[in-house]
């Protein structure tokens, strides 16, 4: 069962999104009277198909969802009849055959919006406040004259709603020169202005590592107080053959109190290995028992562990929670700004991760993808919305990339016959094809083994 949700939220993902790349390129196609000879959605063997229209065309729905394609007639495939040359893909003008390729993408960024439309006007814009909770001591934020209950108004002159917005506007900061202005309100004394300033290169490229943003500067978002109350213990770990229970409450690590669940995991990764002593409560009567932690390593460094989560998160008050409500003007302008927004960031994090600003770790591969997926799909359907979003957005910048075997490529190509007034040599565009295969293969490989190493911890 924990397995379904990711399989099932991968395929719908991938084969609704590919299916809208893929009818772009059809639709605009045969609106400029190209002949398109099939139009399948998955590879492999046929599970139904249908051929109809006047150009005979072929639909196909396959038993592979993961990817599709349409056919165009192209005489450097085969042999074409006199009278159907004129709708050859090669014989159209360079500015047609520019249009059909630019079709696809574009209609990934047009189903974005239309989901980000549709969202705003079924469920508006429910946002947490993005208030600023314990610091860690003499860390970047804490340094910066941060303190716990600020709440963040605006970085970089951006206005900010909630929590994701802070996290890209820290994460663009942070990639870039490493300074980000934060204009906060403060209970009693009113707005103020912080920089909060990371010099240090490397420093900077470690913070862009996957989910390393806000522990590496110290930083964390008010959550509502989340007790050391254990929710489930893992089968034969420390804390379960220590004795501890399910509800058990730790109250101090070593004489340490533990004021809450955080605390609890950081003062215990600080004792990999360790006999340490808990003090807890059960059902109102306090012991203690000690046990020796287990130990991980994350990023090189030795954590302890005694094999428990937390449970459920209590509701969030009230106050701390924004909902804004949108016309059908205002959502549509708003969804058009927040997928410009978005592209334009996952063009600038692409770019820096070219030249080294951020890590390669970014990279997910179907892995990754596929947990997201079935991640957004438990949450509700809001939240599964908001995940296609962003995955359609990436698969339209990714297809515009100027890789031969990409759309992007393949716009380039018909770009320099336009300007030369002949087709490139077949072994020029053969060796781009080689060269785009490599580079594929290598972003794949990438992302692949970031994939496997995040199952591996």
């Amino acid at each position: 069962m924990n397995l379904l949700w990711p399989i099932l939220g991968f395929l719908v993902a991938v084969s609704l999104l590919v299916t809208v790349h893929e009818f772009g390129h059809y639709w605009v196609a045969r609106r400029l009277g190209f002949k398109v000879l099939k139009f399948s959605v998955g590879f492999g063997p046929a599970l139904w198909r249908r051929v109809s229209g006047e150009d005979q065309t072929e639909y196909v729905l396959a038993a592979l969802p993961l990817g599709g394609y349409v056919k165009l007639l192209d005489e450097r495939e085969g042999p074409v009849e006199l009278d159907q040359l004129h709708r050859s893909f090669t014989r159209k003008p360079p500015w047609q055959r520019i249009l059909v390729l630019l079709a696809g993408p574009c209609f990934n960024f047009g189903f974005a919006i239309l989901l980000l439309f549709g969202s705003l006007i079924m469920f508006g814009s429910p946002e947490l406040r993005p208030v600023v909770g314990k610091l860690a001591p003499q860390s970047i934020a804490a340094r910066s004259g941060l303190q716990e209950g600020d709440e963040i108004l605006q970085l970089q002159g951006h206005n900010v709603a909630g929590h994701g917005d802070v996290l890209m506007g820290l994460i663009d900061a942070m990639s870039n020169d490493g300074v980000a202005q934060i204009q906060i309100k403060r209970a009693g004394s009113g707005e103020r202005t912080f920089e909060l300033r990371v010099a240090d290169t490397e420093l900077r490229h470690s913070l862009t590592e996957p989910a390393a943003l806000l522990p590496g500067l110290g930083l964390r978002f008010w959550t509502p107080p989340m007790p050391a109350t254990i929710g489930s213990l893992e089968n034969n770990g420390p804390a379960q053959r220590a004795g501890l229970r399910v509800g058990d409450q730790i109250t101090a690590v070593d004489g340490i109190a533990v004021d809450d669940f955080p605390a609890l995991v950081d003062l215990i990764s600080a004792r990999p290995s360790r006999v340490v002593r808990l003090d807890y409560q059960r059902a109102g009567v306090s012991a203690s028992v000690q046990l020796r932690t287990t130990e991980d390593v994350f990023k090189g460094q030795a954590l302890g562990r005694i094999r428990i989560q937390m449970p459920l998160l209590p509701p969030w008050p009230a106050q701390m929670l924004t909902q804004r409500h949108y016309g059908v003007i205002e959502a549509f302008v708003v969804s058009n700004q927040r997928a410009w927004q978005m592209t334009l960031l996952q063009a600038r994090m692409f770019a820096r991760m070219i030249v080294g600003q951020v890590s390669l770790k970014n990279l997910s591969g179907p892995l990754s993808i596929a947990q997201y997926a079935g991640d957004s799909a438990r949450s509700g359907i809001n939240d599964f919305i908001s995940f296609l979003v962003v995955i359609s957005l990436s698969l339209g910048f990714l297809n515009l990339l100027p890789i031969p075997m990409l759309d992007g490529g393949q716009i380039v190509y018909q770009l320099a016959e336009w300007i030369k007034g002949s087709p490139l040599p077949e072994r020029l565009q053969a060796l781009g094809q080689q060269i785009g295969i490599a580079l594929l293969l290598l972003l794949m490989s990438v992302a692949i083994f970031n994939d496997v190493a995040r199952q591996l911890g």
